[in-house]
């Protein structure tokens, strides 16, 4: 019935714990200098990649309404009942910060610890709990 991609989404949902311990870390030790501004650059830049990637996936594979950008990706996981708005806020937060994180990295103000550093690993891992149990539910 439906094509999903199950392997690529786990895959992609594999790299969150590390993302978020990298985001936890950053939080507790920061002390603005050039490594941690960068891992924490990274780490966010990351979790914005890993909901997109998932989230078109998940799209694609259960034949949901086309994205028309990456925010509108988690808009649409999140009306189809695949997260709840708690995460899906987080989320869209990430993303939003993506053109920042990837097209505009030389302004990035890399001393500065991000408010989302210390908010997104609980939702990452929320993410990834929700988006196993849409999959459970969905494919059996």
């Amino acid at each position: 019935m439906y094509d999903v991609n199950v392997a690529f989404i786990r895959s992609r949902l594999a790299c969150l714990p590390e993302i978020a311990q990298a985001l936890s870390a950053a939080t507790v030790a920061w002390s603005g200098g050039l490594i941690e501004g960068l891992a924490q650059e990274r780490a966010l830049h990351l979790a914005a990649e890993v909901a997109t990637d998932v989230g078109h996936a998940l799209i694609d594979g259960f034949i949901m309404r086309d994205a028309s950008s990456y925010e509108d990706i988690i808009d649409i996981i999140a009306e189809e009942g695949v997260v709840t708005t708690e995460v899906a806020t987080a989320l869209r937060s990430a993303v939003l910060l993506r053109k920042k994180l990837v097209q505009e990295y030389d302004a990035w103000p890399r001393a500065e610890r991000h408010p989302l550093t210390a908010e997104l690993p609980r939702a990452l891992m929320g993410f990834s709990d929700q988006v196993e149990d849409y999959l459970r539910r969905e494919l059996i």
